[in-house]
């Protein structure tokens, strides 16, 4: 079940990396707009700044979830698997503050929160059982 856990961890934090592309190199773009509701693109210019801020904290989420993945691979398990929950928390806690703070955003927080929970819940499994 660890194994488990470790796949979906990477598979969310491959999940940020996406959405780093997008806020951080894409946002002006017509289709990030689109997935964003952002009405115009003079919308999008000025919230650039703050968007490409934003990207990079999913950023650096994802980049601790793979650490601490890479750690538990190369069998640093204590320090990998505290990253890995520490990533992946994070990911579900950011989802939660954006559905209760908007809850016309379910469905986006559904898609950042879901892998996530999966993941924080099957580690917590595999390391119970281990």
């Amino acid at each position: 079940m660890l194994i488990v856990g470790l796949v979906l961890a990477a598979a969310a934090a491959a999940f940020h990396v996406f959405i780093f592309a997008l806020e951080s190199l894409k946002w002006t773009e017509p289709e990030t707009r689109k997935i964003f509701g952002v009405a115009s693109e003079a919308d999008a210019v000025t919230m650039k700044a703050l968007a490409f801020n934003q990207g990079f904290y999913n950023l650096f989420l994802a980049l601790t979830a793979l650490l601490g993945v890479g750690f538990v691979i190369i069998g640093l398990t204590t320090v990998g698997l505290t990253l890995v929950f520490a990533g992946t928390g994070m990911m579900l806690a950011a989802a939660l503050v954006l559905v209760l703070s908007d809850r016309t955003k379910r469905r986006a927080a559904a898609m950042q929160g879901t892998l996530p929970l999966l993941a924080v819940i099957a580690t917590a499994i595999g390391v119970s059982i281990s």
